[in-house]
């Protein structure tokens, strides 16, 4: 028999199965990264339709089994509609989706790495800012919450940059876009967090291929 319980967590990605149904890849703070399945989603007067979607957050009720978990119920708290009308701000926040479930693990905690994705989709939907420093920021802070940074840049940077990369490393979360940096020690900070990726990460990223398509 399975067993019920209850999760904190935000949607990552959703596939659809069969005719009906719905795979989940789900961030939660208890469990880290699971999989789920949502029997039904798909119907147009499922409980469930909303809730399965990418950006979902909230606490969702979960049967267990052996070897996978099963949708019961979703109390999603924010659905992050704002994106949705802005194709590039959904095309930043499917990468950061991404680039979490890449670092994502089953068993981990993930209290920190699901207050870093909602702060940057809050982020997002706040147009004015520069949505490619918002990128460089957001990919710092995940590498070094998974163990895999340098306390300093990798290459040569100004103060700026440098100033910029050590307050990505120690700022609370909800500051952590409170900034902001001239032409120059922007560029310079996103040459070097592209550095870090290149040394830790050896491979792409599907949505990071469409955002450089189109020249974002």
């Amino acid at each position: 028999m399975s067993d019920l319980i209850t999760v904190t967590g935000m949607v990552l990605s959703s596939m659809p199965i069969g005719e009906y149904d719905r795979r989940l890849v789900i961030l939660t703070s208890e469990r880290g990264k699971i999989s789920a399945f949502a029997k039904g989603a798909r119907r147009p007067n499922s409980p469930l339709l909303a809730g399965s979607r990418p950006f979902s957050f909230g606490q969702m009720q979960l049967y267990e089994g052996r070897s996978s978990y099963t949708v019961r119920s979703l109390d999603i708290r924010r659905y992050f509609e704002e994106l949705a009308t802005d194709v590039e701000a959904v095309c930043y926040g499917t990468y950061f989706m991404e680039f979490a479930d890449y670092y994502g693990r089953e068993g981990i905690d993930e209290r920190e790495m699901i207050n870093l994705l909602y702060a940057s989709l809050l982020a997002l939907g706040h147009p004015e800012k520069d949505r490619r420093l918002l990128r460089a920021v957001f990919e710092l802070r995940a590498m070094m919450l998974h163990g895999e940074y340098a306390e300093t840049p990798l290459i040569d940077c100004g103060e700026g940059a440098a100033y910029a990369w050590n307050y990505c490393l120690t700022a609370p979360t909800g500051k952590l876009y409170a900034f902001r940096l001239t032409e120059e020690a922007e560029r310079e900070f996103i040459e070097a967090v592209e550095a870090l990726k290149r040394y830790y990460i050896d491979r792409g990223f599907k949505s990071l291929e469409v955002l450089e398509s189109l020249g974002l």
